[in-house]
């Protein structure tokens, strides 16, 4: 089971790599939309929604991304305005993790924010990667911001299992602490001011680097632990089988659906 997770996290980092570095904008949106719209397909089950509530899902975000390609020309002048909806919307969406109760089971509400909640994370995720891609040096921002997403994770994991004590969300996920969090600030911190200063040469400002790399780890967090809480209420490890050892796209990408929006807002408040 190691060695498939190895083998699957290692092919997932190189095409991302590839779709980032070598993709032109236009294809870059378009594999994004494909990805996203998988994740998608996965949320009718976390929302616990019907057949025909989960087609109507899939088939709403597909229409909105596909307005989305055809229009960007149009949409990316005003998209800081739609990168603060989205960051509000976020904001809404991590209220349930304070409601979330244990033994929570899904009913009508349940599936309404749900099915709400996949729209807003899947459509905002997109326009945030998308738009970040358009910026000059595009690439290099957009895998900046996957640099924060991993290298919090690895700093959380480690340092969570080293001086972890205080629970973060023992209801919602017993392992994850604030240790964990505050380690996974550091490494991120670190990793992205040797990315950006030494490899990549992006002339961002300290300031700015630390408030994106800051306040897009905390939030990474909160949309792990949304997704955790519909896992939790309709009982599932994990969200899909796309990825083999690792799950589906939101077992893989549920940090960066939260995390997207709020750095690339800050990266347009602070860094250009």
């Amino acid at each position: 089971m190691l060695r498939i997770r190895i083998i699957t996290a290692l092919i997932i980092f190189l095409t991302t790599l590839a779709v980032v570095f070598l993709t032109p904008p236009w294809l870059f949106r378009l594999l994004v939309a494909l990805l996203l719209l998988t994740g998608c397909w996965e949320f009718r089950r976390l929302a616990d929604l019907a057949p025909s509530s989960g087609w109507a899902l899939l088939l709403m975000q597909t229409a909105i991304l596909l307005l989305m390609l055809y229009f960007w020309p149009v949409v990316m002048p005003g998209v800081i305005y739609l990168l603060m909806a989205g960051c509000l919307c976020w904001l809404l969406m991590f209220i349930r993790l304070l409601q979330y109760k244990d033994g929570e089971r899904p009913d009508g509400n349940f599936r309404k924010l749900g099915f709400l909640s996949a729209l807003a994370a899947i459509t905002f995720c997109w326009i945030s990667l998308s738009w970040l891609r358009d910026r000059p040096d595009g690439e290099f921002i957009v895998f900046l911001l996957l640099l924060v997403i991993w290298a919090s994770d690895v700093g959380a994991y480690f340092s969570g299992r080293q001086f972890g004590r205080r629970k973060l969300a023992p209801v919602i996920s017993p392992n994850k602490t604030w240790e964990g969090v505050y380690g996974g600030i550091v490494l991120a911190l670190a990793a992205v001011f040797l990315f950006a200063n030494y490899i990549a040469g992006l002339s961002l400002p300290i300031a700015a680097l630390v408030i994106m790399t800051i306040v897009t780890t905390l939030t990474s967090v909160g949309g792990d632990l949304f997704i955790s809480i519909h896992k939790r209420a309709v009982q599932l490890k994990d969200t899909g089988r796309i990825f083999p050892g690792h799950g589906g796209v939101l077992d893989r990408y549920d940090s960066l659906l939260a995390g997207a929006p709020f750095f690339a807002l800050a990266f347009g408040i602070f860094a250009q």
